[in-house]
């Protein structure tokens, strides 16, 4: 009997060791992440509070007087220190309010939550169209290594990274809108009214995407188990979907999950050039206000998501190769 209940102590300790060996690196994320969004929202705080502007003439112009001035700048509460605000907001913060508008003294939850699946839509519909895009050129490149082909899927690389978005914009107003008709300029009232907003946000991720793509499947090619599968007889389409393509997504899933991340915060002149009622452009307004809480709940509500999609990335990625997982524990 001993010796059986030393036995199940080892084993208990044992097991003990195993959860905490799994959850170390979950709590190692999350205390990284939780230092990574208090160090954005007091940057974004200063910076708000030194960039020049103040909201009171924001919203009563510059022919109020003083003593309206002084009296809407106390029901706001702006009069008090920098300090005192600081931890006025952490502490509301630590209690899940956001506050309120200044300017229209709604709660900024609730704004945060009429504005949210709007960006979420944009941004899932733009990885739709990037995956349409740069899953066949970055095949197709890799299969015809060499040809004429690659070489246009390489010039569209380079020049779908180097054009920026608000430059895009525009063209496609211009060219499907204006010229063609093919689509709305913009706006949620349509139902097709996200498909250029979406477009220009996934040209720069297609040329990504597809280039890495590419370079992943040209290394796959080369090794022993390809070869074998051509000598069983199977065709290069055959090869591509069984073995070369499944191997090669395992870094694209990386980029297209931080990339998802990036659409989040890089949306915001995006949905201005489109009058997308998303988060970028209620940032976008609210800055233009000196709204402070509206910006600081925007940039803290994108900042979440970036994170928390980082770490379903690396969740997915751990899922799907059991190395990464034996590496984390």
């Amino acid at each position: 009997m001993f010796l059986i209940a030393k036995v199940e102590d080892v084993r208990a300790s044992s097991r003990r060791m195993v959860t905490s060996a799994t959850l170390s690196p979950v709590l190692t994320r999350l205390i990284a992440a939780a230092g990574s969004l208090f160090a954005i929202s007091l940057v974004v705080f200063f910076l708000l509070h030194v960039i020049p502007g103040d909201p009171v003439e924001a919203m009563l112009g510059e022919q109020a007087g003083t003593a309206d001035r002084e009296v809407l700048r106390r029901a706001l509460g702006l009069d008090v220190p920098w300090p005192t605000q600081l931890l006025d907001y952490y502490r509301d913060l630590a209690h899940f309010d956001l506050g309120v508008s200044l300017y229209s003294q709604e709660p900024i939850a609730s704004l945060l939550i009429d504005r949210l699946p709007y960006t979420v839509g944009l941004a899932l519909m733009a990885m739709l169209f990037a995956l349409v895009i740069a899953v066949p050129l970055g095949a197709l490149s890799a299969l015809y290594r060499g040809s004429l082909f690659a070489r246009g899927v390489t010039v569209f690389a380079m020049v779908g990274t180097a054009i920026p978005n608000f430059v895009l914009g525009p063209i496609f107003i211009v060219i499907f809108a204006v010229i063609l008709g093919w689509a709305p300029i913009g706006g949620a009232e349509v139902w097709n009214g996200v498909v250029l907003p979406a477009l220009s946000l996934s040209i720069g991720l297609s040329a990504v995407i597809s280039q890495q793509l590419s370079a992943a499947l040209t290394m796959i090619y080369r090794e022993d188990y390809v070869r074998a599968a051509y000598a069983r007889g199977l065709d290069r389409l055959q090869v591509l979907l069984r073995h070369a393509l499944r191997n090669a997504a395992l870094p694209v899933t990386t980029t297209l999950g931080l990339q998802l991340g990036a659409l989040f915060g890089g949306a915001v002149i995006t949905e201005t050039v489109f009058a997308w009622p998303g988060l970028g452009a209620l940032t976008v307004e609210a800055i233009e206000r000196r709204d402070y809480p509206v910006v600081q709940g925007c940039v803290l509500c994108i900042s979440v998501s970036y994170v928390l999609i980082n770490m379903l990335t690396d969740g997915v990625y751990a899922w799907c190769d059991p190395r990464i997982r034996k590496m984390s524990r």
